[in-house]
């Protein structure tokens, strides 16, 4: 009996073992019942060694990475919820796939082909992530598996022609696999029949501590960008792309989220803290970093690749002690960060930022991969 084999059948006695192979074990169970009887189910991908993360079929949600510290000790890094009814009451998005358009749309309007097209508005004017009912909201179909390469999970949903007020019937797959060198690898796909702007995130909350007990403003950050887009009081980017030097948006060196920001500054005053696209430093269309983090206290650290050009970085200023998350955790003010990888902001509006529109004969590909490590003592 291989080593893989044994440990498919400990978790099957918790869960029941789909899915097993060298890269690591797969197991699903049932997560909760949607208030008009629609099962939502929780995939737990685990590999080799023993880093585990779980998601559910509500939203395509991450709701839990468990990966170990510098000592060996493993710790849950997102934020979240122990029910299905916590994602349902909550609007903070935690974990979730964010779409069609991740981020906000000015207006809720936007023209294309010479027509204009209203959606839904869920952010004062303005339209965020999708919308009233954006793809963090629908219970996706799933498929999990497992190679040597990883143990993973496909979600796929279809969005219907006017969902939101979006052009044309959008087919979208999600696959996260976990790897067994102890990264996190999201593809997203998608394929349109009409002309439609698609601009797919991940939503996950991060605390590198391992408990959330307490705030992320020691965490280092180090963006890859020179570059950001500032935003106007409704957090709309102007359209200009501004350098980062000599602001409090300079992350090109590592520096701990906290240093700089309560500086008095018209951005930050706007967002609250962080809330801005960076324009990452890429060359070309493959996989770059992005971003890493380091926790001193724990030594976790995480590093983000992407083929997207930007990096909406939210340090959770909205969070504010009036949701109590996993384990009955409270999130305070700014316990939880974002990274989220995507393309601008109201591109649809902004003929000058890298284009989100999809065609019937495109397919929208992209990737992110987050990637596990530790600091030695």
């Amino acid at each position: 009996m291989t080593r893989m084999t044994t440990v498919c059948l400990a978790l099957a006695l918790l869960w029941g073992c789909d899915t097993a192979g060298t890269g690591g074990v797969v197991s699903q169970r049932l997560f909760g019942e949607m208030p008009y009887g629609q099962t939502v189910d929780l995939y737990t991908l685990t590999n080799p060694g023993g880093v585990e993360l779980q998601a559910i079929t509500y939203g395509a949600t991450i709701v839990s990475i468990r990966v170990p510290d510098r000592n060996g000790v493993l710790g849950d890094i997102v934020l979240g919820f122990d029910d299905l009814a916590g994602y349902l009451e909550d609007a903070s998005y935690f974990g979730a796939v964010v779409g069609r358009y991740a981020n906000r749309i000015a207006r809720g309007r936007f023209s294309l082909d010479s027509e204009t097209y209203e959606l839904a508005r869920n952010n004062g004017p303005n339209h965020l992530h999708g919308g009233v009912r954006g793809f963090d909201e629908v219970v996706w179909s799933a498929e999990a598996f497992a190679t040597d390469s990883g143990a993973g999970v496909t979600f796929t949903h279809t969005s219907p022609d006017g969902d939101e007020g979006y052009p044309g019937t959008l087919a979208v797959q999600v696959t996260y696999t976990l790897t067994p060198d102890d990264a996190l690898v999201v593809d997203y796909v998608a394929t349109t029949d009409r002309p439609t702007p698609v601009n797919l995130s991940q939503h996950t909350y991060f605390n590198l501590t391992g408990d959330a007990r307490r705030d992320v403003l020691d965490h280092v950050l180090t963006i890859d960008a020179e570059r950001y887009t500032p935003v106007d009081s409704m957090l709309i980017p102007t359209g200009t792309l501004a350098a980062v030097a000599g602001t409090p948006f300079d992350f090109t060196a590592a520096t701990p989220i906290g240093t700089r920001i309560d500086t008095e500054n018209e951005q930050l005053r706007f967002g609250g803290g962080y809330d801005h696209n960076f324009v990452l430093a890429r060359d070309g269309d493959g996989l770059m970093r992005a971003a890493r983090l380091s926790e001193p206290t724990s030594g976790r650290v995480l590093e983000i690749y992407t083929t997207e050009p930007g990096l909406q970085f939210y340090s959770g200023n909205f969070l504010d002690g009036s949701t109590t998350g996993k384990n009955g955790h409270v999130y305070g003010h700014r316990f939880g960060f974002c990274l989220e990888t995507q393309h601008f902001p109201d591109s649809p509006n902004q003929p000058e930022f890298p284009s989100t529109i999809v065609r019937p004969d495109d397919v929208y590909r992209s990737r992110t991969v987050f990637r596990f490590s530790t600091t030695p003592p």
